[in-house]
C-alpha cells in the first residue's frame, strides 16, 4: 500500500493526498501511442546525462553509471522484452527501469529538465528520421517516373481539361509533370526540416532552469542545427508537426490526382495501361473483376491524411502558453499522417514500375476529340489571320467534321476551302498529330525533343542529390 500523500506510479505525485482515479489514469496516459519514442528518449537522454556530466551535476562515477543504465535499458528494448505497459508515458516508463538498472542515482537524471521539454525533443528527433526517410521514398518515385516517362516521349495521348480531350501530349510529358509535383513536395520537406531540427531541451517545464546547462553541446551531440531561443515556445510549438502534416497532405493529393488517373486508365473504357496483378485484387462475387485497390486505397487514405491536418491545426487553435494536456494529442495525428504516407508510397512506386502501358490504345484516343484544333488555328494564324478569327473558322470546320463523320486530317483541300481560302496543301502536315507535338518545343513543352532533355535535366539532378 502507498503511503497516505503518495499517487501511486506518478513522477510528480508529492503534493497529492489521493491516487489518480483509474478511469483518469485511462483516459490521460500516452504510453500506448508514444512508446515507440523509445529510441529517441533515450538518445536524448544519454546527451542531457553528458551534459550534466561535463557541468559537474553529475560526478564522472554517476554519469558512467546512468549511461550505462541507458545502454542496458536499450537492449532491453532492441531484445523486445519492454512492454509498453505499467506506466503514464514512456519517459517515466524509462525513468523507471533506469532506477531499476542503475539503483537511486537514476533519479538524477532528471535534474534541469521536465517531461514539456523531453517529449518535445523527441517528437523532433523523431520527425527528423521520418522527414528523411519520406525524402528518400519520394527519390525513388522521381526516379521511377523520369525512367518510364523515357520510354514514352513519342508516345501520343490526350491531354485533358475538363476531362474533355484537348490537346496532344505525350505519355512521358505527362508523367513529368508529376514529377514536377513530388519534387515541390520533397523542397516543402527539406524546408520543414530546417524548422524541426530545433533543439528544445534545456526549456524545462517553461522557464528553463537555474543549472547552467549547455545546451549548445547537447544540440551538438543530437545532431541539431540550432537551439530554441524562447524557453515558453520551444515546449508549446508544434508549428514543425503541422508543417509535416501540410507537407504529408500535399504528397498524399498528388498521390491521390495520380492514382485517380490510374484507375480511369485501367478501365477497358480507356485501355491505357494494366495494373500488374499483384498491385490489385479480384471480386469474391464477379470472376472477371480486377480492381486497383492500391490505387483507391492510396485515394482513400489521402482523407485521414488532411484530416490529420485539420485535427492538429484545431488542436492549436486555442492554447494559451505554454504547455496544455491538449498538446498529447499531436503524437497520434503525426504518427498516423507518417504511418499512412509512407505506407501508401511503399506500394505506389513498385506499382507504377510494373504497370503495361498500351501505346496503341493511347495513340487512337488522340486520333479522337480534334486534338489537333488549336494546331489549325495556329496554323491560320501564321496565315495571317487573327487569332480570334481563326479560332472561329477552326470552331465552324469542327462543326462541319461531327456532321460528315471525319477527323480534321481526313478533311480534303476542297472541303477546307469552304471554310476559307488560306489553306493550302501544307494544311496536312499542320494537322499531323505527331507534326503538332513535334512543334510545340516551347520550354516546359511536349515536343520530343524538349521533354528528352528534360528528362537528362531530372536525371542530373537525381545523381546528385543520390
Amino acid at each position: 500500500m502507498e503511503e497516505e500523500g503518495k499517487s501511486v506510479g506518478k513522477l510528480w505525485g508529492g503534493r497529492f493526498r489521493k491516487e489518480t482515479d483509474r478511469r483518469v489514469r485511462a483516459f490521460g496516459d500516452s504510453l500506448s501511442f508514444d512508446f515507440r519514442l523509445w529510441p529517441y528518449d533515450l538518445q536524448a537522454s544519454e546527451a542531457h546525462a553528458r551534459m550534466l556530466i561535463q557541468i559537474g551535476v553529475l560526478s564522472p562515477a554517476e554519469g558512467e553509471t546512468i549511461l550505462k543504465g541507458l545502454q542496458k535499458i536499450y537492449g532491453e528494448f532492441m531484445d523486445g522484452k519492454v512492454e509498453p505497459t505499467g506506466e503514464e508515458d514512456v519517459h517515466s516508463l524509462i525513468e523507471t527501469l533506469l532506477v531499476k538498472w542503475a539503483g537511486e542515482v537514476g533519479k538524477k537524471l532528471h535534474t534541469g529538465r521536465s517531461r514539456n521539454d523531453q517529449v518535445a525533443t523527441d517528437l523532433r528527433l523523431f520527425l527528423r528520421d521520418e522527414i528523411q526517410a519520406v525524402r528518400e521514398m519520394l527519390f525513388e518515385l522521381r526516379l521511377a517516373l523520369a525512367d518510364l516517362a523515357a520510354l514514352h516521349c513519342e508516345t501520343l495521348m490526350p491531354g485533358y481539361t475538363h476531362l474533355q480531350p484537348a490537346q496532344q501530349v505525350s505519355f512521358a510529358h505527362h508523367l513529368l509533370a508529376y514529377y514536377e509535383m513530388f519534387t515541390r513536395d520533397d523542397q516543402r520537406l527539406e524546408d520543414c526540416l530546417r524548422r524541426t531540427n530545433v533543439l528544445p531541451l534545456g526549456a524545462g517545464a517553461l522557464a528553463g532552469t537555474t543549472f547552467a546547462l549547455d545546451r549548445e553541446a547537447t544540440a551538438a551531440e543530437l545532431g541539431f542545427s540550432s537551439v530554441a531561443q524562447n524557453s515558453m515556445d520551444a515546449v508549446s510549438d508544434r508549428d514543425f508537426v503541422v508543417e509535416f502534416c501540410a507537407a504529408a497532405s500535399l504528397v498524399m493529393v498528388h498521390l491521390s490526382r495520380f492514382c485517380e488517373e490510374l484507375i480511369l486508365w485501367s478501365t477497358p473504357q480507356f485501355g491505357f495501361i494494366e495494373l500488374d496483378d499483384a498491385y490489385t485484387t479480384g471480386s469474391s462475387m464477379m470472376p472477371q473483376k480486377k480492381n486497383p485497390d492500391v490505387a483507391e486505397l492510396c485515394r482513400g487514405k489521402t482523407g485521414r491524411v488532411i484530416g490529420n491536418l485539420t485535427g492538429m491545426l484545431a488542436v492549436l487553435k486555442g492554447l494559451p502558453l505554454t504547455y496544455n494536456k491538449d498538446i498529447q494529442e499531436d503524437k497520434p495525428l503525426l504518427f498516423d499522417s507518417v504511418d499512412s504516407l509512407k505506407g501508401c508510397l511503399e506500394v505506389f512506386i513498385p506499382m507504377l514500375l510494373t504497370l503495361e502501358v498500351n501505346s496503341d490504345r493511347m495513340s487512337a484516343a488522340a486520333e479522337q476529340g480534334f486534338l489537333n484544333a488549336t494546331d489549325l488555328a495556329e496554323y491560320l494564324v501564321r496565315k495571317g489571320l487573327p487569332f480570334r478569327e481563326a479560332h472561329a473558322v477552326v470552331g465552324k470546320v469542327v462543326l462541319y467534321c461531327l456532321e460528315q463523320g471525319k477527323q480534321l486530317e481526313g478533311m480534303t483541300l476542297e472541303e477546307y476551302h469552304l471554310f476559307s481560302s488560306v489553306f493550302e496543301e501544307d494544311v496536312f502536315q499542320a494537322v499531323a498529330l505527331q507534326e503538332g507535338l513535334k512543334a510545340r518545343r516551347v520550354l516546359g513543352g511536349p515536343a520530343p525533343e524538349i521533354v528528352k532533355q528534360r528528362i537528362e535535366e531530372i536525371k542530373k539532378i537525381l545523381r546528385k542529390t543520390d
